[in-house]
């Protein structure tokens, strides 16, 4: 079983991550943590393989909880959750041993694929029979490919949709969605049915007072 320490200041965010990680098979929760402090003190009560940790905390940067840890002599490899796209911060994250990075939003089956990936890099045992063998345990970690979407769905707005969800803790109209973005609630409603398709959302009808019910997305802290 692979130990996850959950560092996020975000609580509806490290509540997610704590369940989209306990439903990927042979990986464990055993704490999350919402500051660079309690992420110490976390991996002074318990061990722990694998930090999934946010980059942005309100005590300090992620990588510099990372430095102070190397500099421990703690080996806990290391999955970067984050906003930041500055690839300067990314070279500094792979010297300091992050073995992924996940850019914030994201769906559960994007933080799967990561989780996957690391599993198999850590299941990589014994001597390496040559320079094939090698490459293969390393590759066990490189997306070779970017996670197909369905037809008529693009990276882009995907972010966006997602992006404008989980700002809506009450649930948002394809309607409002569409106004947000400048896009037609038509394309809102089908970027908003796919994250609902791959658990990320939920929905609901809202009954008014005459008229349809409409129908209200709710991003999924908990994953489905």
């Amino acid at each position: 079983m692979i130990r996850v320490l959950v560092v996020e200041d975000d609580p509806v965010a490290a509540a997610a991550h704590r369940m989209y990680v306990e439903r990927v098979e042979g990986f464990t929760v055993t704490a999350v943590a919402h500051t660079r402090g309690q992420a110490v003190r976390a991996l002074e009560r318990a061990p722990v393989d694998l930090l999934l940790l946010d980059l942005y905390l309100p005590d300090g940067h992620g990588l510099g909880l990372l430095r102070s840890l190397r500099a421990g002599g703690h080996g806990a490899d290391v999955i970067a959750v984050t906003s930041a796209r500055d690839l300067a911060v990314v070279r500094e994250g792979v010297s300091l041993g992050v073995v992924q990075y996940v850019l914030k939003p994201f769906t559960y089956p994007t933080l799967r694929d990561r989780l996957v990936r690391y599993a198999e890099f850590r299941a990589a045992a014994g001597e390496a029979s040559g320079q094939e063998e090698v490459d293969r345990a390393l590759g066990a970690l490189r997306v070779a490919h970017p996670a197909a979407l369905p037809k008529g769905i693009g990276g882009p707005t995907l972010e966006a949709v997602t992006g404008v969800l989980r700002r809506s803790p009450d649930g948002v109209t394809a309607a409002a969605a569409g106004e947000e973005l400048g896009i037609s609630r038509i394309t809102a409603r089908r970027y908003l049915e796919h994250l609902v398709s791959v658990g990320s959302a939920a929905r609901r009808p809202h009954y008014g007072q005459v008229g349809r019910p409409e129908l209200h997305y709710r991003w999924l802290a908990t994953g489905r």
